[in-house]
């Protein structure tokens, strides 16, 4: 339940602490006063949109901040998965908001997104505004209310993952229906690809050994001169270079037993002297290998052209993505050729995920239809109660021509509140004072089942006045028999039954209007009370209505 309110600088509102309590409590106000700035506050605390223009003049920032009751909830799974400090009774949930727009929102002090708080929200407080009433005839809405009387969290899960399976699977099928019908068209394209590919009978590393041997080919007959000059310079008939090193190994050798440094020169020149006999010996075969071959270097030039077209047709830079293509092309056609068989795999997947989500849709069609029974009942006895004796009403599901998120079920609220008269769709049928009965019916029996620690009424007596009135108050203080209840209505009769009152008004300073908010006494409670009777004079006649009303709680 919530425990404690705090605002600073929202809207009209200066500073404002007040404490609320169990049971069924009323707000009261004249227009204007600010009772939906109080109820806008609260909205920021279930993560509604924020605007900076809501932020009291001359402030820097607004913050609000409630404290709620959250004993025996079942909440510790949220706050575990969340991350959130948790001490199984009191939730603190605060929301700031500056004047560059920015919002910040916490739950027990711990910095939240505000789908974090939206996620808590509905475990803990219930908002309803006249234009909920719209929902009366809304499919989901008729459907979350009997979910939530059959208490079927369970098989709504079972059917959500039946539901995401069989959706996923369906559009998996599609999906390889398009591509198989997109290959098909393409499959002669695709084999005449990979048969160029494989015609032209490739290995990997090959093109760059035809570029050098291009490139040697075309340039033989100065290769061979180069090789012609070097091999000449080191074999010169008249002083070969090896013979002059032989020599002059020898005197180093020579003189080694007087400088011993001599002896080590003596190696060094030895092993250059075998070298540069080797490199002689392979300059004068690689020599006699170059040739100069037309024939040869006509293939492999075209062979690199070859090459070239190739990937320049598929747009790759080497022979190794031609291959790495031509190993992709053959598994399109692979898949291809085995279509039939993926698909009659996929289809036969489809079947039997359909026959399990009919399985899932059933057994949550039968829970919504016990909970329909029951919650027929219940609603008949509460709107007779609310001064409709003759009213009949009826939740009947029909089967939906294809199964949604939400079940294979329509729902409908059928209504009549005279006797004779046959049920028709209520959005269609009931009065807007019905309506409301209608809905404050659907809440109290949604709330007995839900545990909600608290529901707030704004104004759910729109069109309602007198005797009906006082069966709706007296519905709400039954419903704050195991919930909060607190209601904003300008009906003297709900006024006087609630269990505390507060008062919400303006207040006229030196630096300008500001909203402040109550708990009255039982002696303002009669003044309030003779107010809403009387108008801007209060009468005596007024005043001993409100102590009559009062009497009466």
């Amino acid at each position: 339940m919530l425990q404690k309110l705090h605002i600073a600088h929202y809207a009209l509102i200066s500073e404002l602490d007040i404490d609320f309590r169990t049971g069924f409590s009323v707000i009261t106000g004249e227009t204007g006063a600010g009772k939906s700035i109080v109820l806008g506050a609260l909205g920021l605390l279930l993560g509604q949109r924020a605007d900076a223009k809501s932020i009291r003049p001359g402030a820097a920032k607004c913050v609000v901040e409630g404290t709620f009751d959250i004993s025996g909830l079942g909440l510790e799974a949220f706050f575990t998965e969340a991350d959130i400090d948790f001490d199984g009774a009191e939730c603190l949930i605060r929301r700031e908001l500056t004047q560059a727009g920015k919002s910040r929102a916490f739950i027990n002090d711990t910095p939240v997104s505000l789908t974090k708080l939206k996620e808590l929200a509905p475990h803990i407080i219930d908002i309803h505004s006249q234009h909920q009433n719209l929902l009366m005839g809304s499919e989901n809405f008729l459907l979350d209310t009997l979910d939530c009387v059959a208490d079927n969290a369970a098989i709504r899960r079972d059917y959500r993952t039946a539901y995401d399976a069989y959706t996923k699977a369906k559009r998996a099928l599609q999906e390889l229906r398009e591509q198989m019908e997109r290959e098909q068209t393409d499959t002669d394209y695709l084999r005449f690809q990979l048969q160029q590919i494989d015609d032209a009978a490739l290995t990997d590393g090959e093109q760059e050994e035809l570029e050098q041997e291009s490139d040697t080919l075309s340039h033989a007959e100065e290769i061979k001169q180069a090789l012609y000059q070097a091999l000449g310079l080191l074999t010169d008939e008249r002083n070969p270079v090896p013979a002059l090193m032989r020599q002059a190994t020898q005197s180093l050798n020579g003189i080694s037993h007087v400088l011993p440094a001599a002896q080590a020169l003596a190696e060094r020149l030895q092993a250059v002297r075998i070298e540069v006999e080797d490199i002689c010996q392979e300059t004068e075969s690689t020599l006699d290998g170059v040739e100069f071959d037309p024939e040869r270097l006509s293939y492999v030039d075209d062979r690199l052209s070859t090459l070239y077209d190739l990937q320049k047709k598929h747009r790759v830079g080497t022979v190794a993505e031609l291959l790495q293509l031509a190993d992709n092309l053959r598994q399109r056609l692979d898949r291809i050729d085995n279509s039939d068989e993926h698909l009659q795999r996929s289809e036969q997947q489809v079947e039997q995920l359909h026959t399990a989500l009919l399985q899932a849709a059933e057994a949550l069609t039968a829970s919504r239809r016990d909970a329909a029974q029951q919650a027929e009942a219940v609603l008949t006895k509460s709107v007779r109660s609310l001064g409709m004796p003759h009213a009949t009403l009826s939740l009947p599901l029909t089967p939906r021509e294809l199964p949604d998120a939400t079940g294979a079920d329509a729902a409908a609220f059928l209504f009549s509140a005279n006797k004779g008269v046959p049920m028709q769709n209520v959005a269609s049928i009931a009065s807007g004072g019905e309506i409301a009965r209608l809905m404050l019916a659907l809440k109290g029996m949604v709330a007995a089942h839900r545990r909600l620690p608290t529901i707030v009424f704004d104004e759910i007596d729109t069109g309602v006045s007198g005797t009906m009135a006082e069966k709706m108050a007296a519905a709400m203080r039954q419903m704050a028999a195991h919930c909060q209840v607190l209601c904003i209505t300008h009906l003297p009769q709900i006024a006087a039954l609630g269990s505390e009152h507060y008062r919400v008004r303006k207040l006229e300073t030196a630096e300008g209007t500001t909203s402040l908010m109550e708990h009255l006494t039982d002696e303002e409670r009669v003044s309030e009370i003779a107010n809403m009777l009387s108008g801007e004079t209060l009468t005596e006649a007024a005043i001993r209505n409100a102590q009559s009303l009062l009497a009466g709680r």
